[in-house]
C-alpha cells in the first residue's frame, strides 16, 4: 500500500482512533470505582465539617461512623419516608415535583449534642452551588454550614467557600415566628448585616460577588422551606 496516499492515511487515523477511543474507555472503566469513592468520601467530609468535624479522606469514613447516628428522609409532608438518604440525589430531586422529592436529613452526635444537617442545592452566577448546614436541637439555630461551587470566579463568588463567610451563619435563626425565613444575604462589606440592624438572621455578602451571594441567599431559604412541616413538628 502506498503511505503517501489518501487510503492510507484514512486507514491509519481510523485505527489510531479505534485504539484511542478504547483505551480512554478502558481507563474510565477502571477508575470509576475510585472516582465513586472519591465523591463518596468527600460527601462525607462536608457533612462532618458543617458540625465542625474536620476530616482527611483516610479518616472521613471512620469519623461519620462514629459522629453520625442516624440517616433518613422525609417527604415534604415532614414525614419520614423509606430510603437510602446517602444516595439521594438533590440535583436530580429538585427536576421533581415537590409532593414527589426526597428531602435526605443527616442526624449527628458530637459532644454529647445532637444536630441536623441538611443538604443544599443551589444556582450561583457561573453554575450550580451547593452545601450543608447543621441545626442544633432545637431545629431553629445554625451550628455550623459549608458551601462549595462549579465555577464561580475566584476572589469573588468562590468566596462563599471560605471559613470567613461561612462561619457568619453560626448562631443565626431560620425561624421567624412559625415560618422559615432562612438567612438574609446583605451586600455593602463588612458588617454591613450589623448596620442593617439585622444580627439574628443577616450576614455579610461576599465583596464583589452580589449575584453569588443572592443565589445561595436563595438556595438557603428554598432548600430549608421544604424542610419547614418537619422543623415545626419536631424543634423543641
Amino acid at each position: 500500500m502506498n503511505i503517501q496516499g489518501n487510503t492510507y492515511t484514512f486507514i491509519y487515523s481510523s485505527v489510531m482512533v479505534i485504539v484511542v477511543a478504547a483505551a480512554l474507555a478502558f481507563t474510565a472503566i477502571q477508575l470509576q470505582p475510585y472516582q465513586e469513592n472519591n465523591i463518596k468520601v468527600e460527601k462525607m467530609q462536608n457533612i462532618l465539617a458543617s458540625v465542625g468535624e474536620v476530616t482527611t479522606p483516610e479518616n472521613a469514613e471512620t469519623k461519620y461512623k462514629e459522629i453520625i447516628v442516624k440517616e433518613f428522609i422525609i417527604n415534604e409532608k415532614g414525614e419520614t419516608i423509606e430510603g437510602n438518604a446517602f444516595n439521594v440525589d438533590l440535583k436530580n430531586e429538585m427536576k421533581k415535583k415537590v409532593e414527589e422529592r426526597k428531602f435526605p436529613i443527616y442526624q449527628a452526635l458530637k459532644d454529647g449534642k445532637n444536630y441536623f444537617v441538611i443538604p443544599l442545592r443551589g444556582k450561583g452566577l457561573w453554575g450550580p452551588i451547593w452545601g450543608y448546614v447543621s441545626l442544633e436541637e432545637d431545629l431553629n439555630t445554625i451550628h455550623g454550614a459549608v458551601f462549595d461551587h462549579k465555577g464561580e470566579t475566584p476572589g469573588l463568588g468562590a468566596e462563599i467557600s471560605t471559613a470567613e463567610f461561612r462561619n457568619q451563619f453560626i448562631g443565626k435563626k431560620i425561624f421567624k415566628a412559625d415560618t422559615v425565613a432562612s438567612i438574609k444575604v446583605y451586600k455593602g462589606g463588612k458588617n454591613a448585616a450589623i448596620n442593617a440592624g439585622d444580627t439574628e438572621y443577616g450576614v455579610d455578602a461576599v465583596s464583589g460577588g452580589t449575584i453569588t451571594s443572592k443565589g445561595l441567599e436563595a438556595m438557603m431559604l428554598t432548600n430549608l422551606s421544604d424542610y419547614e412541616n418537619y422543623f415545626k413538628n419536631n424543634k423543641k
